[in-house]
């Protein structure tokens, strides 16, 4: 049996990722699927890239350790992909002790045979993208690949001799015309970075310890490109120590990669990096890298300040997991990006799903039922226009397999979707109904019916690697076990003479004004979420005699009571161990007294005492806020009485 080995790009474990991110998986999970039913043995990895400074930062930030982020945002970045239904072979993660191991003999073994060297890196480095670049490169401070800023690095560092394979990897695109896809990234990666030359790389850093030790000298880590693009042969068990044909039997099945398939921008990693590491340990490259487009919203990146940011598990929530695979995959184009919005999301599923394709077999099963009570009529006679509905549905399943043997997702779509359309309209031009009415008609009634059954039944076969859930509900619905995709080689495998299964509604239209309002109000209060905080104005600076002289201690509320006539008022009695104090609050529209008793305070005890609405107030508690008051509590171990330096 051929084997055909795919993989996404490992997700960076530094956030949840959203629909653009989470596309991947979801093309790649459908095209394994696609080569399955075409026979072959497929292998898909997938997994998460852990390691770097900006795994390390965030961690520090969360108070945490990188080990435990990382664990935490790969379990949702899993969780996620089988939320999505990905029948992945392998999930890999790069703090895999296995991975690491090879990761550190792959860097000892460039080392030895003289392709990695020891130097000084000081340059322009982007924390996100984990990248170095030129002051030619980060024109104007700003990261080429991101467009965040840069900052300036300087550190000791060991370099991959990248010149020294540049000529061979030129060869190799020029002789392999299917090596990069699309076209137009091959041109940029050559022109733009091969014939201008090659750069060493910057293969180890120093300047944190979130990494792959570098085992001779242990104070370098493994910088994050090295790691996480040798994931592809780590998780078919590699072994540096092995030539190729010592390999595992596992390991020389699969590898070379049949295609990585990979966003566009780590597409240099992928097709320059990665090739050269893998000439640098004498192993076959891969057959094709394939660059898809990001997902933009609308015409504006997804960013948390814009309110824009779409999850592939949210959407799920409200229209099912295979409608957000179905509109990832049709939304996004072979070559240039695509435009997620909700306008477009709710008209997918309606129009497409719950109408083209839900409507036309809800409306076949309904009249098969009428008609034949629920079994597959025989058909015993042929008419032209059945003859143009099954050259139709022959051309659907030629050119969606073409299409999609060329990457070509969303058009291999389009050509199925077609085919339903043609279904309905062989609805409208053969009116069932009609032919129901009178006896001579039913003859011709049997063959209209069949064929609509079997045209569906094509649809699921064909639908399968994409929407697999909804395939699986059709065939149930048709009472067929003619699933595989030789059982479409020819129109007529539906078996006469059977019943079919229980009808039930596979997307239920939305009614998009309810669902648009609630994504504008959703994106409103995204935006004020993330709205940058203005600077408060500050008072003038204090020396520490000043705010010494402010006595702040532990109080403990024993009693509260509303102050009488007073909407905002609060009486408290506080207990500072040494004395009990009463003070009052203007806290009363925020806290209950029963929420206030037994809890322990910030006081401030050297306060002059004042008079509020006719109650002594002997001291004040810390809160924070104006519209929104929230007290300040303290642990509930603080001693009463104890000074707050």
């Amino acid at each position: 049996m051929e084997k055909f080995y795919l993989t996404t790009a490992i997700a960076y474990a530094s956030r949840k990722p959203h629909i653009g991110n989470t596309y991947e998986i979801i093309m790649a999970d459908a095209f394994a699927r696609f080569q399955k039913s075409q026979g072959k043995d497929v292998f898909l990895c997938t997994g998460t890239d852990e390691h770097g400074q900006k795994i390390e930062n965030l961690a520090n930030e969360a108070g945490i350790t990188p080990k435990a982020y990382v664990d935490k945002v790969a379990g949702e970045i899993k969780g996620l992909w089988d939320l999505m239904d990905a029948d992945y072979d392998h999930f890999i993660r790069t703090t895999d002790d296995y991975h690491e191991e090879v990761v550190a003999k792959i860097f000892k073994k460039f080392y030895e045979q003289g392709d990695i060297y020891k130097g000084y890196y000081e340059g322009w480095y982007c924390t996100p993208c984990e990248s170095f670049f030129t002051a030619t490169q980060a024109a104007n401070g700003i990261c080429p690949d991101c467009g965040r800023p840069v900052s300036q690095a300087k550190e000791e560092a060991y370099f991959f001799k990248m010149s020294k394979y540049a000529d061979r990897l030129i060869k190799h695109i020029e002789d392999n015309p299917g090596f990069i896809e699309p076209e137009s990234r091959k041109r940029e990666m050559v022109n733009n970075f091969l014939k201008a030359g090659l750069q060493d790389l910057c293969v180890s850093r120093t300047s944190f310890t979130w990494g792959i030790p570098v085992t001779f000298d242990p104070k370098h880590v493994t910088y994050v490109w090295l790691d996480a693009l040798t994931n592809y042969i780590t998780a078919l068990g590699y072994d540096p120590d092995k030539s190729f044909e010592e390999q595992s039997d596992k390991f020389k099945k699969y590898w070379p990669a049949d295609v990585h398939i990979i966003g566009k921008d780590i597409l240099r990693f992928h097709t320059i990096y990665w090739p050269i590491f893998l000439m640098a340990l004498d192993l076959p490259l891969p057959k094709k890298v394939f660059g898809h487009p990001w997902f933009n919203f609308g015409n504006d990146k997804m960013s948390k300040s814009k309110g824009n940011v779409v999850y592939a598990d949210e959407l799920a929530e409200r229209f099912g997991v295979d409608a957000v695979r179905y509109y990832a995959l049709s939304e996004m184009p072979y070559n240039s990006d695509g435009s997620v919005t909700y306008e477009s999301v709710v008209a997918r599923y309606n129009n497409d799903l719950a109408n083209n394709l839900g409507n036309l077999v809800s409306r076949t099963h309904a009249m098969t039922k009428k008609y034949f009570e629920g079994i597959v009529p025989t058909p015993d006679v042929t008419d032209p226009i059945d003859d143009d509905l099954k050259a139709t549905v022959a051309s659907a399943i030629t050119k969606s397999v073409e299409l999609m043997d060329a990457y070509h997702v969303a058009d291999s779509l389009e050509v199925i979707f077609g085919m339903l359309r043609r279904a309905n309209k062989y609805i409208d031009e053969t009116m069932p109904w009609a032919l129901a009415k009178n006896e001579s008609d039913r003859p011709r009634l049997a063959p209209v019916i069949y064929n609509l059954l079997e045209t569906i039944r094509v649809a699921a076969v064909l639908l399968t690697p994409y929407i697999p859930t909804t395939a699986e509900n059709i065939f149930n619905q048709l009472g067929t076990d003619k699933k595989a995709f030789a059982t479409i080689a020819e129109f007529g495998a539906l078996e006469s003479g059977k019943p079919l299964g229980e009808a039930f509604t596979l997307f239920a239209r939305i009614d998009e004004k309810k669902f648009l309002e609630e994504m504008e109000a959703k994106i409103a209060a995204a935006i004020e979420a993330n709205k940058p905080v203005e600077e408060p104005e500050h008072e003038a600076e204090i020396g520490i005699d000043a705010f010494s002289a402010v006595e702040l201690r532990v109080a403990e509320i024993i009693a509260c009571e509303p102050v009488p006539k007073a909407k905002k008022l609060l009486k408290l009695q506080v207990d500072l161990g040494y004395e009990k104090r009463q003070v009052v609050s203007g806290i009363a529209k925020f806290y209950t007294p029963d929420q206030l008793i037994g809890k322990k305070v910030c006081l401030v005890t050297n306060l002059k005492p004042a008079k509020l609405c006719g109650v002594d107030s002997f001291g004040m508690i810390l809160a924070s806020g104006e519209d929104d008051v929230k007290v300040v509590f303290l642990d509930p171990s603080a001693k009463n009485g104890d000074r707050i330096h």
